[in-house]
């Protein structure tokens, strides 16, 4: 059986440029809003993972099945039709944090947003240290 190899993986790509290269003004703004937010509260520095995400810090998962890699503990992707926020899969705090989070939507790991203004910068920052401290928590390493 071919091993898997994890497609988002951290890179030396330039946040900035990254940021530069979104389309829209206002969501260039919101990732600017948004890499400060999270570098300041998480108080890692924001790397690129893959070609479009803004991860910061990481940490090593293992599967049973034996699937294992890294990820970000945190980070975020300004898409075309929304800006994607990456937390903790799995943690059912979560849940609770975002029912007072505003307007969004949720993925299996991923929360959309449509712009910044649409929710509360401080149940954000809930958002982002609960997400670190449950998987640090389960993942000892991180």
């Amino acid at each position: 059986m071919a091993k898997y190899e994890q497609k988002t993986k951290e890179t030396n790509g330039s946040v900035i440029d990254f940021i530069e290269s979104v389309d829209s003004p206002k969501k260039r703004e919101d990732a600017y809003n948004l890499l400060k937010l999270f570098e300041e509260t998480s108080g890692f520095e924001g790397k690129m993972w893959g070609p479009s995400i803004i991860g910061f810090g990481s940490y090593h998962y293992k599967y049973d099945s034996g699937h294992e890699g890294d990820a970000p503990l945190v980070g975020f992707s300004p898409r075309k039709a929304k800006i994607s926020l990456y937390f903790a899969p799995g943690d059912e705090e979560r849940e609770k944090l975002l029912s007072r989070f505003g307007k969004h939507t949720t993925g299996k790991a991923c929360v959309y947003i449509n712009k910044l203004a649409d929710v509360d910068a401080e149940v954000l920052k809930e958002l982002i240290i609960q997400s670190i401290n449950f998987l640090q928590k389960n993942y000892p390493q991180a």
